[in-house]
């Protein structure tokens, strides 16, 4: 069973729906419910399982939890300008939305780029909405994970800098209510999941080596 604690991240948000639920009180008490509601929300929300992360070099771990929603070979630019393998993951408000590092190795690349914030369900909201790319590599193989914001996600949160060493599992960042994570695996690797399985980050293999790159 996982232990929870609660994200930093979260306490501005409780302190202004503390706010609003006394509002709400002074202005009608049956109200208060409403506030108190979104009192849980907000805490269930930013809970921060602890997890027991199983190193496994010749593994990649989904960098979030949510529901596989695509998998297919692109050509990606950015980080491994070239062919890669892209796992779109899709995070509902009541997923934990803490990311984690895929593999353990270093930050090799990141960049935030500013966007807009179409449904995280959309086929092209990982191109056009804003967005932050985490690039993590090794001696074995390259992983690109880009955090998306969505309609209710309107804010990227990284915790890594550009050469910054990570264990697999470790967190390196979260992104506020529902999302997307779109992972970029090297096309050689041999992929373990399949639309419409459920992930959980640094818990779940979405990807094997085969070969050293």
């Amino acid at each position: 069973m996982e232990k929870h604690a609660l994200r930093d991240e979260g306490i501005v948000s409780i302190l202004v729906a503390v706010a609003f639920t006394v509002i709400l009180y002074l202005i009608y008490l049956p109200l208060m419910v409403l506030g108190l509601g979104l009192i849980i929300f907000i805490l269930y929300f930013f809970r921060d399982p602890k997890r027991e992360i199983v190193q496994d070099e010749t593994i990649i771990y989904a960098g979030c939890d949510g529901t596989v929603v695509e998998i297919k070979d692109i050509v990606e630019d950015r980080f491994f300008h070239g062919p890669a393998k892209a796992i779109h993951i899709f995070m509902s408000p009541a997923n934990v939305h803490v990311n984690r590092a895929p593999i353990s190795g270093r930050v090799a690349y990141t960049h935030y780029q500013k966007g807009k914030f179409v449904p995280a369900t959309r086929e092209n909201c990982y191109e056009v909405n804003e967005r932050n790319y985490i690039g993590f590599e090794n001696d074995k193989m390259k992983v690109l994970i880009v955090q998306v914001a969505g309609i209710m996600a309107r804010r990227v949160v990284s915790w890594v800098t550009t050469n910054q060493n990570v264990q697999q599992g470790d967190k390196v960042g979260m992104i506020k209510f529902s999302s997307g994570t779109q992972h970029m695996l090297p096309i050689d690797v041999e992929v373990l999941v399949k639309p419409g399985d459920t992930v959980q980050a640094g818990i779940t293999p979405i990807g094997k080596v085969l070969q050293c790159k």
